[in-house]
């Protein structure tokens, strides 16, 4: 297996140290974000593909595009935008999220959304990384669902998936789909009092022995299934953000992983 890491691990590190602590950890991938931090709005992305290149880092994702299923208002213009980033910076691929506000979107309308959205991606030679958010109040909860959609739009070799460990738990989903995945996602729960329906992305810390998620075998499934793709940490739980050693907690935490799974 492999690592990567996502800018949301130690987003107080700033680009060109996120990316030497990549390096310092012996991780040649990383995720960049448009939230935490918000690379795209204070970074050129032709000096973010030189700050990669310097510290010998491949940007595997821009993470991340949201709604993506929700195709209208300013929602194009801003996919374009992104790609258009994307491109630039030499980033392979852009996540996509689906609306996690209760508002329920049909099936027709994921449809539309990846169909529209696979032109944009395939004229500047992206990939798709669909992201299924396991909240109750999600509009896409399972990967499943977004592989029927995906197949209905013909955007096979144009989508892949987001395996993330936190959501597939918390959609209560089984299947593993190892020759759909891009990437995976690890995160973990360790507060015992949290239901999983209350679980949220505060609660999300790095993966040890205390973890509630079942990441490892999640991990091994996915390997065992010929999955060959990173395995990239995003905690997003404000004591990871602040930890006094983002680097040190990580390799703890990369350690552990590796010699469990």
């Amino acid at each position: 297996m492999r690592f990567a890491l996502n800018h949301i691990a130690a987003p107080r590190l700033s680009l060109p140290d996120f990316f030497a602590a990549a390096r310092e950890l012996g991780v040649t991938e990383v995720e960049i974000r448009n939230d935490l931090p918000d690379v795209l709005s204070t970074w050129d992305p032709a000096q973010v593909k030189a700050e990669a290149e310097k510290a010998g880092v491949t940007v595997v994702s821009i993470n991340a595009l949201y709604p993506f299923n929700v195709w209208a208002g300013d929602l194009p213009a801003r996919a374009e935008a992104m790609a258009d980033y994307a491109a630039a910076c030499g980033a392979r691929a852009l996540v996509m999220c689906p609306l996690n506000d209760g508002t329920p979107v049909d099936f027709d309308s994921l449809v539309g959304a990846l169909t529209a959205m696979k032109t944009i991606l395939d004229t500047r030679g992206l990939t798709g990384l669909v992201e299924p958010l396991g909240f109750p109040v999600s509009s896409l909860r399972t990967k499943a669902e977004a592989i029927r959609a995906i197949q209905a739009a013909g955007g096979i070799g144009t989508y892949k998936l987001v395996h993330d460990t936190f959501h597939h738990h918390l959609a209560g989903e089984t299947g593993f789909f190892p020759d759909w995945t891009g990437l995976a996602h690890i995160s973990g729960v360790t507060d015992a009092e949290v239901a999983v329906d209350d679980m949220l992305d505060a609660h999300r810390v790095l993966v040890d022995g205390a973890d509630r998620l079942e990441n490892l075998p999640q991990i091994r499934a996915l390997l065992d299934a010929g999955y060959d793709g990173p395995f990239s940490f995003e905690p997003f739980a404000p004591q990871v953000h602040d930890a006094a050693d983002p680097k040190g907690a990580l390799k703890t935490s990369m350690a552990f992983v590796s010699a469990q799974a």
